[in-house]
């Protein structure tokens, strides 16, 4: 039994993880560490593509924070907090021009100012970016910057346990150290969770790295902290056929179409102004529609439609789209200078997550424990999150909670870990090491994946979620009875991957129960047998808990401010 003790504890080594370890850390005093399931450079910051949103005004003079908090609370469908939104918008500017000192390689207008592309739901071209790998750039600065302070240390793949806590405050995390097998007890005043998202729970159709499996969205939901409007899952217009991998929206803002079998750029049907810059989920749907109505390429889980890039020229793809380009050729065997690529929605991003009581700090229902990023529900994003604003997000919050956190441990003494707590995630471990049984892990996994997209995925019912919250809870009960076949200590992926699928497991339960309850059609949330929006009952965030060992949910007013909800038209 190994007890360390730190000021701050960040579990996530991505980019909200990062951005909050370095605010932290600017007091020298403060021990902070940073504990990350793969190495920090791996993780799923450096997958987004197209760029991160904020008002400078390069391109257009007229952009503004209000245009960009008012795009977003459009694109939220209203279901977005107000004033959290003015916050990330307001500030998003400065943010980026410190990302300019710390030497991120943003792509340049001819005049040197930083370049600004059109995405999706914008009302002007506010998205800068780094070619189509300004996620890749982002995090490998972050990093950079983290690395520079003396006072963070890196637990580089290791895996949360679980939080320790006296049901009021945090006292610190029991982790896993995937490399040796060991179990250490992190003693902490504060703990930031900034795991990312969990859209892998769509196993078969996602482009989230594999490791995005929700750890710290489960982990808090098992000690009792709420998660925020979990029912809410973005599905990217833009995936891969054949495999489900991203191609960016920077697409789309470059200029490419959407076309169907027949030739036709159909969103003129859907969205007539905005067109292939639409909000994701009204892409995503259109695309669908075009599919079930027999204008796709194909049938069944296999049918497509085709992105049409090659109108842009060889030049400008290889300037601004070189990784989409690459990609299409690996996976699909296509060039899009000169082919059609076929494109199909792919799971993509969680609006819902821990919930967040207070956007200014991050801070959640328990004392000292702390949420940032996709892991977080703030609420910036509502019912569908505007591309670009993700990785924004992660950064304005994470550094203004890491503000907080820095403020808070200054200010707080540790709470005493008994040898029973310190011992706990030890004796976890052991149980599933013991444990018999005959379940297979994979066939558990693959059973979880075709029921989250045939029963909750883009379109829902009455009937498929009460079907994917019964079928969920005993994948559940049979989970307890997977084995641990590799018996070994050392980079142990099968004990990995079982801890894993408990954490998706839970929470897709927890997306059907949420999505259940929410009897309308919001943003990411389509239902049919609920087509429309009601504000009248469901203009509020959705609280989903454990009561006793049951799924509970209650709801919380939206917080409106400025911009009274009105149609979502484009």
């Amino acid at each position: 039994m190994t007890v360390k003790r730190y000021d701050a504890v960040v579990v996530g080594g991505g980019g909200a993880g990062l951005r909050t370890a370095i605010e932290i850390a600017r007091d020298p005093s403060l021990k902070v560490a940073v504990v990350s399931k793969v190495y920090p450079t791996r993780s799923h910051t450096g997958a987004a593509q197209g760029g991160m949103n904020a008002a400078l005004g390069n391109v257009v003079p007229d952009d503004s924070p209000e245009a960009h908090a008012y795009d977003t609370i459009k694109g939220s469908d209203f279901l977005a907090d107000q004033d959290a939104v003015f916050f990330m918008t307001e500030n998003a500017p400065e943010i980026i021009y410190e990302l300019d000192r710390w030497g991120v390689p943003f792509s340049r207008l001819e005049d040197g100012r930083i370049a600004q592309r059109p995405f999706g739901g914008a009302s002007f071209p506010r998205t800068v970016y780094a070619a189509d790998k300004t996620g890749h750039v982002l995090l490998h600065t972050l990093f950079e910057q983290a690395l520079s302070k003396d006072n963070i240390d890196f637990y580089n793949e290791f895996f949360l346990l679980d939080l320790i806590h006296d049901g009021e405050r945090v006292k610190g995390v029991s982790i896993y150290d995937i490399k040796n097998g060991e179990v250490l007890t992190l003693q902490t005043k504060a703990v930031v969770l900034a795991t990312g998202g969990f859209a892998r729970i769509y196993w078969f159709r996602s482009t989230n790295a594999i490791g995005n499996t929700g750890d710290g969205q489960a982990v808090a939901l098992r000690n009792g902290i709420p998660l925020k409007d979990i029912e809410f899952i973005q599905f990217h217009p833009t995936g891969l056929a054949k495999t489900g991998i991203l191609l960016s929206e920077a697409c789309r803002g470059e200029g490419g179409y959407l076309v169907n079998r027949l030739g036709e750029r159909f969103m003129k049907r859907y969205a007539p102004e905005k067109m292939e810059l639409a909000p994701r989920d009204m892409v995503s749907r259109a695309i669908e529609y075009e599919i079930m109505e027999g204008r796709g390429v194909g049938e069944g889980a296999r049918a497509y439609i085709y992105l049409d890039l090659r109108h842009l020229g060889e030049e400008k793809i290889r300037e601004r789209l070189p990784q989409v380009r690459q990609l299409a050729i690996d996976f699909e065997g296509v060039d899009p200078v000169k082919d059609l690529v076929p494109i199909r929605p792919t799971a993509h991003y969680c609006m819902g997550g821990v919930h967040v009581t207070d956007y200014r700090t991050s801070e959640t229902p328990m004392r000292g424990l702390y949420a940032i990023g996709e892991c977080a529900c703030v609420s910036v994003h509502g019912a569908n999150r505007l591309g670009g604003n993700s990785l924004i997000e992660l950064l304005v919050f994470g550094k203004f909670g890491g503000m907080a956190v820095r403020e808070f441990v200054k200010n707080s003494d540790y709470a005493e870990i008994s040898e029973g707590e310190a011992k706990s995630g030890e004796e976890f471990i052991e149980r599933l090491f013991k444990r018999e049984g005959k379940e297979n892990l994979a066939q558990v996994r693959a059973q979880m994946g075709e029921i989250t997209w045939a029963k909750m995925g883009i379109f829902r019912d009455e009937k498929s979620l009460k079907e994917a919250y019964e079928d969920l809870s005993e994948l559940l009960e049979r989970w307890e009875n997977i084995p641990v076949v590799d018996k070994t200590r050392v980079f142990n992926t099968n004990l990995i991957e079982l801890l894993e699928l408990r954490n998706m497991l839970e929470l897709a339960r927890a997306v059907a129960w949420g999505a259940l309850h929410r009897k309308e059609s919001r943003g990411g949330h389509s239902r049919e047998d609920y087509p429309d929006r009601d504000d009248e009952n469901f203009l509020k965030h959705s609280l989903v808990y454990y009561d006793n060992g049951s799924l509970k949910i209650e709801y919380i007013p939206v917080r409106i401010t400025k911009y009274q909800p009105a149609e979502r038209k484009y």
